[in-house]
């Protein structure tokens, strides 16, 4: 259970600071996004969701 908390808080902490250090990069990325189909930005969230199980699951098998 610390290890979730401990993982929100990296999250926050990253994507606090990108909208800290580029806010104007963040908002028209926003804007993108807006223009994007649903479609894509769903195989996207779901190809960075399996990229991080398999960042998770080498760090647990092999450090």
């Amino acid at each position: 259970m610390i290890d979730l908390f401990v993982v929100l808080g990296l999250i926050l902490v990253l994507e606090g600071g990108l909208y800290a250090a580029f806010p104007a990069g963040m908002k028209r990325l926003m804007v993108v996004m807006i223009q994007q189909p649903d479609e894509a930005l769903r195989l996207s969230g779901l190809g960075a969701a399996t990229f991080g199980v398999g960042i998770i699951w080498v760090v647990k098998t092999f450090l």
